[in-house]
């Protein structure tokens, strides 16, 4: 079978990462995807199959024990991970935006004490912005570290939809402070909260109470944190200066996008592969329903979408390794890579017919696991905003 969404102009090194992984997908995570995911099972031995890999430092520098690889390298092994199943990529999505965060705007102090462990996959990262009453308004959260007489900070609040909430030993915490400036964006700040990985009070003053229950994107654990008093340094301020937190988040998420439009791709190339091979060996009157013309229109859309969703991904990886601004480019393809997995999947769903609602059937499972990229790491309502007002900043009139 060929395989849609390819990249032309990769080095021998990246051709033979993503063809490790693409080897590890398919001995180790297409064959057991389903049934862990139906038993809301955490994927323990696929987990520690990416460490030996060296997954989790993938985008890690050398000098602090990674692989060193580009963004662009990143999003192709997402892509390839979340064709197995989109849940394990969840399981380093946010440990690599904690890494990227403590690359950007980390201390050397804070860089030597966690990448090393961040890249052999001991520390793993989570990061926290969302709140119970939240939504989108990241200005409105009301998590509050209180600096007290010693120079330490005392953590107040709860905080929501934390992906690796429970499996994690180091989340970044996004707080507002009384320190920084006026401007509500400035008075925000990023701690590097330690934890012990499980659930209940896994830190003094910090509860993680359980697993949320989900429609899909199971396997991986989301949670709630409740901070009640807890105590943190000030040396685990990101970067050290209170005040940054905000904009430290941002350059996180913005590289997240360009991670869940490559989940987005993953999800999408999978359906399209059910859709046709399903096409191919299903007959109606007297025919593959591959060669009814219906059938043959939605899967040259599907085709079209998929790769059109994966030259988006690379475009805004590229741009980002380029050390170019790649908002727009990161918005885009989070926006188009999303929607058109939607679209592919349920595409896919439909050539499947009456089985496709079946649980024996794995399209059962990308069903429901689209709907969850259509939110990640902001809605498309959010990307079309980040996209409009960065087309006026390039289209003034």
């Amino acid at each position: 079978m060929g395989r849609l969404a390819t990249t032309d102009g990769l080095t021998e090194e990246q051709q033979e990462i993503l063809k490790v992984v693409r080897q590890f997908v398919e001995k180790e995570i297409l064959p057991v995807a389903t049934e862990l995911e139906h038993k809301d099972e955490y994927p323990t031995d696929i987990v520690e199959g990416l460490k030996e890999l060296g997954i989790f430092g993938l985008m890690i520098p050398e000098e602090y024990d990674g692989l060193g690889e580009s963004l662009l390298t990143y999003a192709l092994v997402v892509e390839e991970i979340a064709r197995g199943w989109m849940s394990v990529s969840g399981v380093i999505n946010t440990h690599f935006i904690v890494a990227y965060m403590l690359m950007q705007h980390g201390t050397e102090e804070q860089k030597k004490k966690y990448l090393p462990r961040m890249a052999t996959g001991e520390v793993r990262g989570a990061f926290s912005m969302s709140e119970p009453a939240l939504g989108s308004d990241v200005s409105a959260i009301t998590t509050k570290a209180t600096k007290g007489d010693d120079g330490d900070y005392t953590i107040d609040g709860q905080k929501m939809w934390i992906t690796n909430g429970g499996s994690s030993n180091l989340v970044a915490v996004l707080v507002k402070t009384d320190e920084g400036d006026d401007s509500v964006y400035r008075n925000m700040t990023t701690f590097l909260v330690e934890k012990e990985p499980g659930f209940g009070e896994t830190a003094p003053g910090l509860t993680v109470p359980g697993k949320l229950e989900k429609m899909g994107y199971k396997g991986v654990d989301s949670t709630e944190m409740i901070f009640e008093g807890h105590q943190v340094s000030a040396d685990q301020i990101l970067g050290g200066v209170p005040g940054k937190g905000f904009y430290q988040m941002m350059d996180g998420v913005e590289v997240g996008r360009v991670n869940v439009a490559a989940r987005a791709v993953g999800l999408a190339t999978r359906a399209f592969e059910l859709g046709i091979a399903y096409s191919q060996q299903r007959e109606t009157f007297g025919k593959k329903i591959a060669e009814h013309q219906a059938i043959l229109f939605r899967l040259a859309e599907m085709g079209t979408k998929v790769e059109a969703a994966h030259a988006m991904v690379v475009n805004a990886a590229r741009k980002k390794d380029a050390g170019e601004r790649n908002d727009l480019e990161a918005g885009m393809a989070k926006y188009l890579a999303s929607e058109f997995c939607r679209d592919v999947v349920e595409d896919s769903f439909r050539i499947h017919g009456g089985y496709g609602y079946s649980k024996e059937y794995e399209i059962e499972r990308l069903y429901r696991e689209a709907p969850m990229l259509l939110i990640g790491e902001g809605t498309a309502d959010i990307q079309k905003m980040i996209i409009g007002r960065r087309l006026l900043e390039d289209y003034k009139a």
